[in-house]
């Protein structure tokens, strides 16, 4: 194999294998995995990053199951929480640039996209998620994107899960990290939910094909 190979094929860390192992039981909303999930993740990854992990889920679970794995979090691991929050930023700037990084080609039409749905809810996908969150320096952005794949392959949401699929390609992430991703979602998803995932995956690697 070349250079090209390993780095298509190359595969997680034993950290981010269990932060993406993390995202996939908070994405199938099983107490008892996220609590198992969380134990595990303590022992190999470093806290920021369980934390990063716990915070970015409240923009596709919402609030209730970020601040329950949080708490969760705080019990298992008896790391208390910052003593500050973070500072206010130029969320709108950051958010736009992790953005393009991430849908790549397809960013002008996603912002399109989605202010023809409603403009505020694409303001506050800049500024909210991309900006304030995903843009957050706790973690390296392919490792969030991975984290983003494995939840919302086990929540069962195809059509976003492709989105991040391809975001995390572009923002870094292997082939072969993907798979790993979606395989630990399949670990937690019953199998037609696992399958819908499969075929995403499919397609963006069908589409991806045609394109080069």
């Amino acid at each position: 194999r070349g250079p090209d190979a390993d780095v298509v094929m190359r595969k997680l860390t034993e950290a981010d294998g269990a932060l993406v192992a993390l995202s996939a039981a908070m994405g199938a909303r099983d107490d008892a995995k996220t609590a198992a999930a969380l134990q595990a993740a303590g022992a190999v990854a470093a806290a920021d990053a369980v934390e990063e992990v716990l915070i970015q889920s409240y923009l596709f679970l919402g609030y209730p199951a970020a601040l329950n794995a949080l708490a969760a979090w705080r019990r298992i691991s008896g790391h208390p929480a910052p003593a500050t929050a973070a500072g206010d930023g130029p969320w709108d700037e950051r958010g736009a640039a992790v953005c393009r990084t991430v849908y790549g080609g397809q960013y002008d039409r996603l912002r399109e996209n989605i202010r023809a749905l409603h403009p505020d809810m694409e303001r506050w996908m800049v500024h909210e998620g991309y900006g304030k969150v995903l843009g957050r320096p706790g973690l390296p952005l392919a490792t969030r994107e991975l984290c983003i794949a494995a939840l919302l392959a086990a929540l069962d949401a195809p059509k976003q899960l492709y989105s991040h699929l391809r975001g995390a390609l572009n923002a870094g992430a292997s082939e072969g990290e993907v798979e790993e991703a979606l395989e630990a979602a399949r670990r937690v998803s019953a199998p037609d939910v696992a399958h819908r995932a499969a075929e995403q995956w499919d397609t963006l690697r069908t589409r991806m094909a045609g394109e080069s």
